[in-house]
This record gives structure tokens, C-alpha cells and sequence, in this order.
């Protein structure tokens, strides 16, 4: 039966009204270009806040490809729903954002749109950005201006559909994007305040230590509960004061500026690099980060119970004698290492007291790579050493021998799929 021409007009008109507001969305205007602007234009102490601003945002890390030109960008990023490419940030005016004003730029890092007027993908984590203060969008502008150009074009993203249509995005800022600084809370300290700036902010540390929904949107009632990235697990942040294995202020203020906790481990994968530029940040931001994230208490991610998985005797057999091969000379409670010098106790290693045994897979897989004199610590990479069940064991081992908890279940299965880069997110 045909509608009556009154609700065909009311769906026609809600159909037009639907499509304006799409439109009003999706569509933002271009700023125009301006020259490069000179380098003297700079005042110098801006120009070194911004190197301090920069660093505490980790800008380096996603916008260098490896053995790529510093802030050229092309290093891939891997999401549930693709490969994104970072972007070029020197001031090149072709291929960068050489010809980008003041104006243009703030509006990337609070909106997340482009100079042209296209929609950034949020893997750019303005939604982060967007509460950091006007002087230090400003100091970082000033800093990036002064990098040296470099002309190069980063390789097309490749999403699925429709998530390759980039005005999509708008909708997605409309659940996800609340734009602006972020008032002081009065009733906690400076240092407190502070950290939370920092952590919230420049450091985007929720956008790795957050899960995401099917949307890739941070689940914000489970935040700094922990995430995965790039195939390593982002631990929870969330009661790093009171887990397994209890951080200090001490302790963590040590692990964000060097990459090594005596009392935690080492830094690998992904946070690796990020300890390195919090190395060059004021010591009073780290303590601020430290004092922030460990006033966080929300309860400690659950272990799995007693008795969930067997110990697997043959597997903890095996892996001992492949530690004794691979790993005591380096390892061993009587390791020249572990008696005279800096290298954690794998007694209290975070990796091996987590709920999940990703990182000590990742950890044995990948190691941590050799910087040469600037080298904090380094581990030679296992995965063209041994096969996945010989990692298997040696993660049951590792896990048997340096903690009082339960087994994790299907390491084997774990290993394969990590090896694989198709381990569950």
C-alpha cells in the first residue's frame, strides 16, 4: 500500500535535512598557504620550548620512518581496519607543511583537520592534542619550522572500505572529539595537574593504554586499563601502584627517562623509543607523569584462576634447558649481569607478571635492538633462533620459574599467531 503523500513530503524533507547535516559535517573549509616562513621569524626560546613540547609528545617516533629523514614521515601504522602512513611534518612546502600557517596547524593538533580542509585520521591523535595549551601548539609549530625540509611523499594509506572515505571521519569526531584545553582541576596539586596535562595531552598515553571499541574510539570507562599495539600489549596503567608487582615514584620517574625500572624490566617495542625522548624532557615532567599515573586507582586487571590452565611439566623441562643455552649468561641469578650489574631480576619483569603473555613472546621474538653508544640496554632477537615451540617453552619456563601466578593458557597458540602479526587485539 502506497504511503499518503503527507509522510512521502515528511520523509523527502527529513531525507534533505539529513544530507545538510552530513554535508555540514564532512565539509571544512581550506586555509590558505602562506610562504615558509623564515627561520630568524623564530624566537629562540620558543623554538627550544617547542623541541621540549615535541619530545613530550613522541612526534618523532611516529613520523620517522626507519632509516627514514627525521619527521618525514611513511612509517606504516597498523590498525584494525588498515595500514596508515604518518605524514610529512618538515616545513617542505610540497610534501610537508612548509606552507602551513599558525592558524592551519593549531587546527590539525585541536581539530584534526588538514590545511586543505581533508579530515586527518585519528591514528593522528588530535583528539589528545586538542587539550594541550596555546603556547605549546605554538612552541611546536615554531620547532617543526626550524627542522631541516625534506621532499618526500609518504605511500597511500590502505584502508578498507568505507573507512578509505576520509570525510567519514566528521561522524567519528562527533562521538569522539571534545575540543579544547582541559581546565585545571583547584583541588589537586600543581604537580598533579600538571601531569595530567602532560599525560592527557602531548603524551596521548590513553591512545595506546586504552582499549578501543569496533570503531577504534578509546573506551573511555576503561581508560589506561591497558591496550595492544602494534602487536605489543600496552599494559594497564590504571593501579600501578598497587599490581603484582608495585611501582614507586622512584622507580617509574627512572623507567619514563632511561627505559629501565631494576625493579620492573626494560623497555621494548613500541615504548621503547618513547623513553628516549622523555630522556630529553625536564626531570620535573617525568615526576609529574609519575605522580599523576600512580594516583590512578582503578583495580588491577584479573589474573586467570587457579588451576585454568595446567602447568605443562615437559614444557617448563624444556625451556629450562633452553634458558640455560640462551639466556643465563645474561639472565641467571649468578650472571656476571645480574651480580655486578644494572640488569633487572626477571623475578619482578612486568612482562612476565601480566595477564597475558604477548610481551615475553615479543620480547624473545624481537629483543631490543642495538643503538650503538647510545644503547640503554640491549637483547638479541630469538625469532630466527628458535622454532615457535621452543619460544613456547621457554615462555611457560619463564613464567613457571619468575612469578607465583597461574600459567597463561595456549602459549603455543599465542606464539603462532603473534609470529603470524594475526594474535586477537
Amino acid at each position: 500500500m502506497p504511503l499518503p503523500r503527507r509522510w512521502l513530503s515528511i520523509l523527502l524533507i527529513a531525507a534533505m535535512l539529513a544530507i545538510a547535516m552530513a554535508a555540514y559535517l564532512m565539509w571544512e573549509p581550506a586555509i590558505a598557504p602562506v610562504a615558509p616562513p623564515a627561520p630568524a621569524s623564530f624566537d629562540r626560546q620558543r623554538v627550544l620550548r617547542g623541541a621540549q613540547v615535541v619530545a613530550q609528545g613522541d612526534c618523532a617516533v611516529c613520523h620517522t620512518a626507519r632509516g627514514g629523514k627525521p619527521f618525514a614521515g611513511g612509517l606504516p601504522l597498523a590498525t584494525p581496519f588498515g595500514t596508515i602512513y604518518s605524514t610529512n611534518i618538515t616545513p617542505d612546502p610540497q610534501t610537508g607543511i612548509g606552507n602551513w600557517s599558525p592558524e592551519a596547524f593549531t587546527r590539525a593538533m585541536r581539530r584534526g583537520i588538514a590545511r586543505d580542509g581533508h579530515q586527518l585520521y585519528p591514528a593522528f591523535p588530535y583528539i589528545h592534542f586538542t587539550r594541550m595549551s596555546d603556547d605549546d601548539i605554538a612552541a611546536a609549530y615554531a620547532y617543526l619550522m626550524r627542522r631541516d625540509p625534506v621532499q618526500t611523499r609518504t605511500p597511500a594509506n590502505a584502508l578498507v572500505f568505507p573507512l578509505n572515505f576520509r570525510p567519514l571521519v566528521a561522524f567519528w569526531n562527533v562521538l569522539f572529539l571534545r575540543p579544547g584545553p582541559q581546565a585545571a582541576d583547584t583541588s589537586r596539586s600543581a604537580q598533579w595537574n600538571r601531569g595530567r596535562y602532560l599525560v592527557d595531552g602531548a603524551g596521548h598515553c590513553a591512545a595506546c593504554h586504552t582499549p578501543l571499541n569496533l570503531i577504534g574510539g578509546e573506551k573511555w570507562s576503561q581508560a589506561f586499563e591497558g591496550g595492544v599495539i602494534d602487536g605489543w600489549e600496552a599494559p594497564s596503567l590504571a593501579a600501578l601502584a598497587h599490581g603484582a608487582v608495585p611501582w614507586t615514584a622512584p622507580e617509574l620517574v627512572t623507567y619514563l627517562r632511561t627505559g629501565v625500572s631494576s625493579a620492573h624490566g626494560a623497555a621494548a617495542g613500541p615504548m621503547l623509543p618513547v623513553t628516549r625522548e622523555l630522556g630529553t624532557v625536564p626531570q620535573a615532567d617525568a615526576e609529574a607523569i609519575a605522580a599523576y599515573l600512580l594516583d590512578l586507582r582503578k583495580p588491577a586487571p584479573r589474573q586467570a584462576g587457579p588451576g585454568s590452565a595446567p602447568v605443562d611439566a615437559q614444557a617448563v623441562q624444556r625451556g629450562q634447558v633452553l634458558f640455560a643455552g640462551a639466556c643465563a649468561s645474561c639472565h641467571g641469578d649468578r650472571s656476571p649481569m645480574q651480580q655486578f650489574g644494572d640488569r633487572p631480576s626477571l623475578a619482578t619483569s612486568s612482562a612476565i607478571h601480566a595477564t597475558t603473555p604477548r610481551n615475553t613472546i615479543q620480547m624473545i621474538l624481537q629483543g631490543v635492538p642495538w643503538e650503538g653508544e647510545d644503547a640503554l640496554h640491549f637483547m638479541p632477537a630469538f625469532h630466527q633462533a628458535l622454532d615457535d615451540r621452543q619460544i613456547a617453552d621457554l615462555t611457560v619456563y619463564l613464567r613457571a620459574t619468575y612469578s607465583r601466578l597461574p600459567p597463561w593458557n595456549d602459549v603455543a597458540q599465542a606464539v603462532t599467531d603473534i609470529r603470524k602479526g594475526d594474535a586477537p587485539q
